[in-house]
């Protein structure tokens, strides 16, 4: 690899990484929205379970269940920061090696 390939890799990653940033934090808010609106209703949901007199054992577990596409919501958008956070030590890491090759080739 010449160079002038891996300078333009290496705008090419930093261009990417630039994004990054505001890519986690867009995730990062949209895993807490996720999180607050999850807690919310499943303590609606056992407080609503224990004024029908359901069974103080089974509450929470019912409760869970009812609220189960929240939870599904949340762990995905968990899921979507945690990835973004992988993927920007990747992009670092790859920035990092073309950079090494660059100064490598430099020095030759």
């Amino acid at each position: 690899m010449e160079s002038v390939e891996i300078a333009k890799e290496i705008l090419r990653v930093s261009s990417r990484l630039d994004k990054v940033p505001q890519t986690i934090f867009d995730n990062a808010k949209t895993f807490a929205e996720a999180e607050r609106v999850y807690r919310m209703e499943l303590a609606k949901e056992i407080t609503r379970l224990r004024a029908e007199g359901l069974q103080a054992t089974l509450i929470s577990d019912v409760a869970r269940g009812n609220v189960a596409e929240l939870k599904y919501k949340r762990d995905l958008a968990e899921g979507l920061y945690r990835s973004s956070v992988e993927s920007s030590k990747a992009l670092q890491a790859e920035m990092s090696g073309l950079q090494s090759i660059l100064k490598v080739q430099s020095d030759v």
